[in-house]
């Protein structure tokens, strides 16, 4: 599909607590502003139904897709507001020891379009003692997705993804004109790389950026970044949350940009081989 026309898009900034349904209230509330206010595309962010690092309490809450109250809720306002409306991510269980982290993509009927399960897991260890191991509850996804809007193709991912520069190049090979990139980036990451990473990833395949982002002090005392993002294909800033607390952000989105930044740098389609150096085995000490 070739990007055309303009629409309106919006980042839905929240703070999830471990409280499912208080989660619903509150994002519900901003959905519908953002509606309100003119979008044709809301995004929310990565585990817009649950944050909890507990994982006992994160199983006790998180259910199948077809049991997940979040997704029934959000569904249903799509199609209230008739808006196209991407899930950032939800916990959804796979079995009783693996979660999926799985972002949806709403069309105005209410209809569940796409789906996509993060790919990177984030198992990291931070100064200062902060420590994730993501893959303890969760099942890394196997499939990149792209799904048709109607204004161009939309590439799907999750957070830590944004790290991984293939991925995006090859949505944008696949044919997205758009990248969504729903985060609960930490405090400490999002301060040093948030936004430079938003905007690499935005310049190197010319395409818009979508980055709705968790923000502040949440109740299981997680700490997350805040400053929701859209990168315009040439890599400037377009809208950004100032601050860390709940809002909407919306901006204006010219898709003859898309086709315009490529133009002047159409490197895309300069992909080349090489080959990589041989690796040389460790000297051993005598």
């Amino acid at each position: 599909m070739t990007a055309s026309g303009k629409f309106t898009a919006a980042c839905v900034q929240m703070r999830a607590g471990c409280d499912v349904a208080a989660n619903i209230a509150a994002v519900s509330a901003l959905v519908s502003e953002a509606a309100a206010g003119g979008a044709d595309l809301v995004m929310t962010p990565e585990m817009t139904s649950l944050l909890e690092t507990k994982s006992e309490a994160l199983f006790a809450n998180t259910h199948d897709e077809k049991d997940d109250a979040m997704l029934a809720a959000l569904r249903g306002l799509a199609a209230e507001w008739k808006i196209w409306l991407l899930i950032g991510s939800l916990p959804v269980k796979l079995s009783a020891t693996k979660l999926a982290n799985r972002s949806f993509l709403i069309a105005p009927d209410g209809v569940v379009a796409a789906r996509y399960d993060k790919i990177h897991m984030f198992d990291v260890d931070l100064a200062g003692g902060e420590s994730y191991r993501e893959s303890r509850n969760f099942e890394p996804g196997k499939q990149a997705v792209v799904a048709d809007l109607p204004w161009g193709r939309l590439g799907m991912t999750i957070c830590y993804d944004l790290r991984f520069p293939h991925l995006y190049r090859a949505l944008a090979k696949a044919g997205a004109d758009f990248l969504t990139v729903p985060a609960a980036f930490t405090r400490q990451t999002g301060a040093a790389h948030w936004h430079m990473l938003l905007q690499a990833r935005a310049i190197e395949t010319g395409c818009y950026v979508f980055a709705p982002a968790q923000g502040g002090k949440h109740q299981c005392g997680r700490e997350t970044f805040g400053h929701s993002l859209i990168v315009a294909p040439w890599g400037e800033i377009v809208a950004e949350a100032a601050h860390d607390t709940p809002c909407v952000l919306l901006a204006e989105i010219d898709t003859t940009r898309i086709a315009e930044a490529r133009g002047r740098v159409p490197s895309l389609g300069h992909d080349r081989a090489f080959a990589l150096p041989a690796i040389k085995p460790a000297r051993q000490s005598s």
